[in-house]
């Protein structure tokens, strides 16, 4: 009997002991497809042709072709603004579907995936340039579903959109007009964002046997935490990959920054200015005769203030980002751990001003690199929850609905940070200052060859860009 007591506490004991470790069956992590779809663009960054790319005097897809844009193509991607598509994809999709969209994302359920969309845009892509105190990031963020106009929209999935994902989901003709189709589509975008983005379709994206189009398109300009002096900037030359250079302008600084030292590269990061929190609420009136309530630290601050920052690789060598991206590319903690927590005293440092504008299809990322496969295949696409057919003896009623493509814009500015560069004297000089005193070692951080970045979100681990400069001097 006591071998039997002993057993039950010992196999007690062992149970819980796996539930602290985690070793039983976890749940999805919608965190973790958000870091996955980011590792997935990550891989795209490696030194490849994008898809479609064309060169002048070149026809499309030949090797010389291929390789000439690879050597000159500056990369970006949200994968934040991809993931908040993808969820109202979800929204309307059932079956095999939508346990492959459940699958890539890292949810439970459809409503799981609504909720994490809908934190994510309230906090990752939400617009805090108007907020208290300066602000945060100025964001202009739009997604959208676009159906041909053979199938109407079921109610429920429009009320999702509108609700959990902040989207246009509407009918356009792509079987009769795809032009105006597109046209339409470019000007709900442009509305949307405030005209940050003016175009994400071209008309010879679709035809007329398209029948859905996912959109998405983010905008992103931020103040530094510490900005810098424009007076200090200087034109320097940027060593792109084939040898050749470009004048650009570099930010200088000698104020500290936040740099850590790696195994053949260094990490940059720079702080954005963030929005200030919300003031807490006023306490009630005490009535008289009543015990006042006890207030406990932290009360009213569940929810702090989102937190931006840039964060760049920069290889040692000039011609090291293929291996750094690999690197980086590892495994989905890789960039995270490799950020640097504390400031350090600069020497030489300079970082170039840029600004991306990429565009283009995902679906081939999406399908090769997240599973995403039936959605785009007709015949084995169900999203039934999300249209139904206007009319099952019209000519088209055989045209299946399917995801034709998902198409992507980003647009990021990089400067010195604004038109007035606070504190730019203050900045550059030296306290407490000793000639008996030990002087710290200075790092350098010279970014005048190719580099990657993240612009993540601090408090949620969003990651909001990530992206490669492989020429500043080229703005899209």
């Amino acid at each position: 009997m006591r071998n039997i007591v002993a057993n039950q506490v010992f196999n007690l004991a062992m149970t819980r002991k796996r539930r602290r470790s985690g070793k039983t069956v976890p749940k999805k992590s919608n965190a973790a497809g958000l870091t996955a779809l980011a590792l997935c663009f990550t891989r795209q960054l490696q030194l490849q042709a994008p898809p479609g790319a064309v060169v002048a005097g070149e026809p499309a897809g030949s090797p010389s072709a291929a390789a000439a844009a690879a050597a000159a193509a500056n990369l970006l991607f949200s994968p934040v603004a991809v993931y908040a598509a993808l969820a109202l994809l979800a929204a309307g999709a059932r079956g095999g579907t939508l346990q492959e969209l459940l699958d890539a994302l890292g949810g439970d359920s459809r409503d799981d995936l609504a909720a994490f969309a809908r934190r994510a845009a309230e906090r990752a892509l939400a617009d805090r340039s108007r907020s208290r105190s300066g602000g945060g990031p100025a964001v202009a963020f739009a997604c959208g579903a676009w159906l041909d106009a053979a199938w109407a929209l079921l109610p429920a999935f429009r009320d999702a959109a509108a609700a959990s994902y902040n989207a246009e989901a509407r009918a356009v003709d792509f079987g009769n007009e795809p032009v105006k189709a597109v046209g339409e589509i470019n000007g709900c975008l442009a509305a949307a964002t405030n005209n940050h983005i003016d175009s994400i379709l071209d008309p010879s994206s679709v035809d007329t046997l398209t029948t859905l189009v996912l959109s998405s398109s983010i905008y992103f300009k931020g103040r530094w935490e510490a900005p810098f002096a424009k007076a200090h900037t200087v034109v320097d030359k940027f060593h792109r990959l084939d040898g050749s250079t470009a004048d650009v302008p570099f930010m200088c600084s000698v104020r500290s920054q936040y740099i850590a030292i790696r195994n053949g590269y260094k990490v940059l990061k720079l702080p954005y200015r963030s929005p200030a929190p919300a003031p807490a609420p006023a306490p009630a009136p005490r009535r008289k005769g009543s015990t006042p309530s006890e207030s406990k630290p932290g009360d009213g601050d569940d929810d702090p203030a989102p937190k931006y920052s840039m964060c760049v690789f920069l290889p040692d060598e000039r011609d090291g980002l293929p291996g750094l991206v690999e690197k980086v590319a590892s495994g989905p903690g890789f960039w995270h751990y490799r950020l640097p927590t504390s400031q350090v005293p600069v020497g030489d440092f300079r970082l170039p001003k840029f600004e991306l504008s990429a565009s283009g299809s995902v679906r081939e990322a999406l399908s090769d690199g997240m599973g995403i496969k039936s959605a785009f295949v007709a015949g084995e696409a169900d999203l039934a929850d999300m249209a139904a057919k206007r009319d099952e003896d019209a000519d088209t009623a055989g045209t299946p609905l399917y995801v034709a493509d998902v198409c992507h814009k980003a647009v990021i500015e990089v400067n010195e940070g604004g038109t007035v560069a606070n504190g730019a004297t203050a900045s550059y000089m030296l306290c407490g200052a000793s000639a008996v005193m030990d002087q710290p070692v200075k790092v350098d951080f010279v970014a005048d060859h190719p580099f990657v970045f993240f612009v993540i979100e601090e408090v949620s681990r969003a990651i909001v860009f990530v992206g490669r400069v492989l020429d500043p001097s080229i703005s899209g």
